[in-house]
């Protein structure tokens, strides 16, 4: 068994006009890399305190309370272990893999979350993935955060590697996201220009800012309207972390379900009737942000081809925009 050789200390500070959420709920929402299960064991082993004091995983947060969690972080193992778990390849071939991730999936290992991920499932399927990167993420040539689902593109071997990222270089990769956001847009189609930094209120998030980090760009396009939402298709310019996401919270149209950037708060539609309980229904649906990485395109390293793959969002985000159609 690991020794546990360090800990990880978070304090949140529930904000005035926080509605009322079971903390383990909020918690698996607000922290990186945590589920609802874990949270748990969290809080049942006495490392979650509200105010001071434990509480149990169905603690109704309130606005004021300080909840602090300390979160034990196992030793990073030497390389990573393959696991076998289930992986929805959508095209292989002896140079190359798409693979459907999952919500709730990590790509690769991480501080504090060794097990589980992409990698793992993609060592316990194969040995032959490409080792231009680091140990912990072979075969990865670009990533998907933890809760969005979709399109993600391995390589087998380094030449197509270095061949694909390229690509992602030059911005020639075609990628079309699907997202479910707050409001109706006034342009049915547009695009959002800004430079996304760390963020200097909470260094573990990102912001559009005008005078330091990287310079991201957006296209998005409306694909239906309903009463307080829009389903939403993007294209990505640029690759930059959590660029969707930033961009969207930034023009007031932020990704449902995103607890990082005001995603499940009213945002629209306050003056609704029954609309609290509206949400809250929708939230227990998409317990996460409904962002899907829908399509995929590229040039094939090997044949020259262009090759395009496509793929359906996830139960969770179908019966949400099942749900809010009929709401309309």
């Amino acid at each position: 068994m690991s020794r546990i050789v360090t800990e990880k200390k978070i304090r949140i500070e529930i904000p005035p006009g926080k509605k009322k959420e079971r903390i383990d709920v909020f918690l698996s929402n607000s922290i990186e890399h945590s589920t609802r299960s874990k949270v748990q064991k969290l809080i049942k082993a006495g490392l979650v305190l509200v105010n001071g004091a434990g509480v149990k995983s169905n603690y109704l947060v309130n606005p004021g309370d300080i909840i602090d969690v300390t979160i034990p972080i196992p030793p990073r193992p030497e390389e990573t272990i393959p696991e076998e778990i289930p992986l929805d390849i959508v095209y292989e071939d002896e140079y190359l893999l798409i693979v459907n991730k999952p919500p709730g999936m990590v790509t690769h290992p991480a501080f504090g979350n060794y097990s589980g991920t992409l990698v793992n499932a993609l060592l316990g399927y194969t040995n032959k993935l490409s080792q231009l990167n680091d140990n912990v993420r072979p075969g990865i040539v670009h990533r998907l955060d933890k809760n969005t689902s979709g399109l993600l593109l391995i390589a087998k071997d380094e030449w197509t590697h270095a061949q694909l990222a390229k690509q992602f270089s030059a911005h020639t990769i075609e990628r079309e996201y699907w997202a479910v956001c707050w409001g109706i847009f006034k342009e049915k189609k547009g695009e959002v220009v800004g430079n996304i930094a760390r963020s200097t209120k909470d260094r573990k998030i990102f912001a559009v800012s005008e005078n330091h980090g990287k310079h991201a760009h957006t296209f998005y396009e409306v694909i239906e309207e309903y009463e307080f939402a829009s389903l939403v298709k993007l294209r990505l310019k640029t690759g930059r972390t959590h660029q969707i996401r930033v961009h969207m919270s930034h023009i007031h149209h932020p990704v449902f379900g995103d607890p990082t950037y005001g995603g499940r708060k009213i945002v629209y539609g306050a003056e609704l009737p029954k609309m609290k309980s509206r949400v809250e229904n929708l939230l227990k649906i998409m317990e996460r942000q409904a962002l899907h990485a829908k399509t995929l395109g590229f040039i094939h390293p090997h044949t020259k081809e262009k090759v395009f793959f496509d793929s359906e969002p996830p139960e969770d985000f179908r019966r949400l925009v099942e749900k809010l159609k009929t709401q309309r």
